[in-house]
């Protein structure tokens, strides 16, 4: 079955042409339209996006450091696979990570930040009613990035910013399982109550809770589409 083919670039944005062809192919990887182990073709790809070879080519060149493709010698770049080892990494780390945050987002959070918390649940109640899973993401990305903020942590974020892109990619594929918008949202209530009661182990455990569910439903993803 062929695949859906990627929507052209539209000259609407302020940003370079380079970024934006970066940025749609990095997408069409996170939400499966370009599916592991698929050979990536520079001409097939300029066409579907409405530009030359020179920016897809760049645009390659720096998924490749990303971790997104591989090269193989003498055949060209493939779309890289996701192994349950990357996946446990992965988790394993954010686990720690968030639980962290959220248990110094407990003692330092300011009431500007849990108003935003606050605001950004209401609007990721509304997504989940329409559906909108590019919508969900986005906003659960900026929701864990305000616990982030509020952990008065600066090394703490560099290391989440580091791993944005691998969690990016797997927040996707976890929240499009049937019902995990649902859930999510609700460990997203439970954690926002937690750190606006300033209970540190609570927020700590929530938090881990909440990644660990979410490598739950990332890995029922894979088991999916291998059977």
């Amino acid at each position: 079955m062929d695949r859906p083919k990627l929507v052209p670039i539209k000259l609407d944005n302020y940003k370079p042409l380079r970024e934006m062809v970066f940025e749609s192919l990095r997408e069409a990887i996170i939400n499966g339209t370009l599916a592991p182990g698929e050979r990536i073709m520079e001409i097939q790809l300029a066409e579907e996006m409405g530009v030359s070879r020179t920016p897809v080519r760049e645009a390659i060149r720096k998924l490749e450091l990303e971790g997104f493709l591989v090269m193989i010698p003498r055949k060209g770049a493939y779309v890289a696979g996701i192994s349950l080892k990357d996946i446990a990494d992965v988790f394993e780390v954010r686990a720690s990570l968030e639980s962290l945050a959220a248990g110094l987002a407990a003692e330092r959070i300011t009431e500007q930040e849990l108003d935003e918390l606050e605001r950004y649940l209401v609007e990721i109640s509304e997504l989940c009613a329409g559906n909108d899973l590019n919508g969900i993401v986005e906003k659960d990305t900026q929701f864990h990035d305000v616990i982030y903020r509020a952990s008065r942590n600066e090394r703490l974020v560099q290391i989440v910013t580091h791993l944005q892109e691998q969690i990016h990619r797997f927040r996707t594929a976890s929240l499009a399982q049937p019902g995990r918008t649902r859930d999510a949202l609700e460990e997203h209530k439970q954690l926002v109550e937690a750190i606006s009661e300033r209970n540190v182990e609570l927020a700590q455990k929530l938090a881990r809770d909440h990644i660990e569910n979410a490598e739950n439903s990332m890995l029922n993803a894979l088991r999916e589409a291998k059977s």
